[in-house]
């Protein structure tokens, strides 16, 4: 079914490269714009404008979180190394409380250790390209797997809304068939109406079809049924274009709402109301679905 895109979906992905292994994470939800949100290891901060575009480029509209972890598959332990200058800048700082105090003491190791920064966590130097690498290949992998789930949502989506404009073909063929009896119910109840008065008023022929040919004109929804028609073969074009379309279909839903509103001010009828506000009804549901199409 189609080719429309949802907002929603989670794409997930992973690369290998010398003992060391990505994961990327992507959650989409709908949202009106790209908005682009990356938790990373401070080492792929030089690469975010890069990734940023890369995804914006994929996934075009929507909220997109995106999650990247960084592991060693040999279970490599980190190095910790002593910052002595640190250290002996706090043994120095030491002494001198002693001087102040007038008094010995010692300060052992363990006390020192626990100091803020004296011991360091020093990851191993990975290799810039390396990164690069991981990097590329873990969100590609993701943007994949996100991308069919969004076509597969998207396909129910558009399903959906296919079937809604269907019914929404039904009820405004319901409407144009009720439309056309109108005027010609309002004319036989104007005559009846003449004829219980006609001892006291006297008819103008003339003017009789005059008011009729006035009132056909101000029922008359051809124009506006031949535009909803128009609006729902677009909109069924659409649910086959590749690429962003949702803005596109939304403007439609509106317009098919502009006609739908005008109908119910014309028709002057119960039974055509009652499709109206039906009619309304579908659109309604179809642009709820619309809100969330890429």
């Amino acid at each position: 079914m189609g080719m429309i895109r949802s907002m929603t979906g989670y794409g997930r992905g992973s690369a290998t490269r010398e003992g060391l292994v990505l994961n990327v994470e992507i959650k989409a939800v709908n949202h009106r714009f790209c908005d682009i949100n990356i938790r990373s290891p401070r080492q792929f901060a030089p690469f975010e404008p890069a990734l940023r575009k890369r995804v914006s480029e994929s996934a075009q509209r929507g909220k997109v979180d995106i999650f990247i972890t960084l592991e060693r598959e040999d279970e490599q332990l980190p190095k910790v190394k002593v910052n002595r200058a640190l250290a002996e800048s706090y043994l120095v700082a030491l002494r001198e409380l002693q001087e102040l105090e007038g008094g010995g003491g010692t300060f052992s190791s363990t006390w020192l250790a626990e100091q803020k920064d004296v011991l360091e966590v020093a990851e191993a130097d990975i290799p810039e390209e390396n990164l690069q690498s991981l990097l590329e290949g873990g969100v590609d992998a993701a943007l994949t797997t996100l991308d069919e789930m969004r076509r597969a949502e998207g396909a129910a989506l558009g399903q959906d809304m296919l079937e809604r404009g269907e019914v929404l073909r039904q009820l405004l063929e319901s409407i144009s068939e009720r439309a056309a009896t109108v005027p010609v119910e309002w004319q036989k109840k104007l005559r009846e109406r003449l004829t219980r008065l006609q001892e006291d008023v006297e008819c103008d022929p003339q003017r009789l079809v005059q008011e009729l040919a006035l009132y056909a004109d101000r029922c008359d929804i051809s124009e506006e049924l031949v535009r909803f028609h128009s609006h729902l073969d677009q909109f069924a074009q659409m649910l086959q274009v590749e690429g962003p379309i949702g803005r596109k279909m939304d403007f439609l839903v509106q317009e098919m709402n502009r006609e739908a509103n005008t109908i119910g001010s014309k028709g002057n009828d119960a039974v055509m109301a009652s499709a109206v506000v039906s009619l309304k009804s579908e659109l309604e549901k179809i642009r709820e679905q619309v809100q969330n199409v890429v």
